[in-house]
């Protein structure tokens, strides 16, 4: 089995379960394993297994005291009390002796989380989302402190599920929490998908559930396509402050707000050049009423390039906006520049240094919108902790 997946497969082989909705103290996704193998496992506590409870989505992940949290797990596995750790702090100027227990200190919680680059097969490009694969003991408050010292575009927090999806997600940038968003959702998918074995993962966002269905090499998840809620539209109500704020003259196309849980702004320019060349104000672009994102954009046929720019959310500007790609797909076939079905390609990332590929694609009319899809891959690049009382 692929070692890139972090093990998180591994479990799976062991007798993998989706145990959804299950009350505090249960396990949500666990996998099953015996007793019998617990102590094979303490006894080796290597390679793809260690890394699966690392990421806290392994075993009794979501539930009860994670393996994963049980560091030099054998003494532990094989009921043996760990011995106690005297750390001296003498050398930061402290006198005294820290006493660490570790997973004996119940009043310190293990926060796990693993970060995705989003829109992309290659690390460090595309958008990068922090998935916390646990959040049960976080309080909403604490979502966004942690978020904001994450500082990506945004940070997802996975919870038990309440309706009929495996789980349910909540998402915040460094400055607010979104009802939904692009990349956070199909990071999501690749990062609990990935020891689901699912061939499509049911997410419930504030916008409800978002399917997200995964395509595989082997076991590695390689592609994910969602289904986005249905986004609303309207004419933007300040025109003539928004391209002053962007520094351009006119737009190509009108003006308009689409609503899909995050709030897009769409302006039109004429070329590849005129859209690498922005330097907006972002002062005044945060002044704008109500509009998390302002999409600059240009191309033709199935290629477009774009650039988001969210200060009033607490990003600068987007590597890759997946709940912006949708709309754009939406509002091109509005205005005739594709079909209603057409796939458009869209690059987005590149003046910051992060490229990214998005596709979309909407199905339906003017009159009567089907469906809005959205794709792309994604990689995983790190995992950590966050240790709190």
């Amino acid at each position: 089995m692929p070692d890139d997946d972090h093990g998180l497969a591994a479990f799976g082989s062991r007798g993998f379960h989706v145990l959804g909705g299950r009350p505090r103290g249960e396990a949500f996704v666990g996998f099953g394993f015996q007793a019998r193998w617990a102590g094979e496992l303490g006894a080796g506590l290597a390679g793809p297994e260690q890394r699966a409870c690392q990421d806290g989505v392994g075993a009794d992940s979501l539930g009860g005291e994670a393996l994963a949290q049980l560091a030099g797990g054998a003494a532990a596995l094989r009921g043996e009390r760990p011995q106690l750790v005297r750390l001296s702090v003498r050398g930061l100027g402290m006198a005294n002796q820290v006493e660490l227990h570790g997973w004996e200190n119940s009043r310190v919680r293990t926060l796990r989380y693993v970060v995705a680059d989003v829109f992309t097969d290659t690390p460090l490009a595309g958008n990068p989302v922090a998935v916390f694969t646990d959040a049960r003991e976080l309080e909403p408050e604490e979502m966004q402190r942690l978020a904001r010292e994450m500082n990506l575009s945004e940070s997802v927090f996975v919870l038990p599920a309440e309706a009929d999806g495996h789980a349910r997600i909540r998402i915040f940038t460094p400055g607010v929490e979104l009802p939904f968003a692009g990349h956070p959702t199909l990071g999501t998918a690749f990062v609990l998908g990935q020891p689901m074995q699912l061939v499509e993962i049911r997410l419930e966002t504030g916008m409800g559930v978002v399917p997200v269905v995964l395509e595989r090499e082997g076991a590695r998840i390689v592609f994910g396509r969602m289904a986005q809620p249905l986004p609303s539209w309207e004419p933007f109500g300040e025109p003539e402050a928004l391209l002053a704020a962007l520094g351009v003259e006119r737009s190509e196309l009108p003006i308009e707000l689409y609503d899909n849980g995050a709030r897009h702004v769409y302006v039109a320019l004429g070329s590849e050049g005129e859209v690498a060349a922005l330097r907006p104000d972002f002062g005044a672009l945060s002044d704008l009423p109500a509009v998390l994102g302002t999409n600059c954009f240009t191309g033709s046929r199935a290629r477009w390039k774009t650039r988001m720019f969210a200060p009033a959310g607490g990003v600068a500007e987007d590597p890759a906006t997946g709940s912006a790609a949708g709309p754009l797909a939406v509002h091109l076939a509005r205005h005739g520049r594709i079909g209603f079905g057409e796939e458009i390609e869209i690059s987005q990332g590149a003046e910051i240094g992060r490229p990214s590929t998005l596709y979309a694609r909407a199905d339906g009319s003017a009159e009567q919108l089907e469906r809005v899809e959205v794709g792309g891959s994604a990689v995983t690049v790190a995992r950590g902790e966050f240790r709190l009382p």
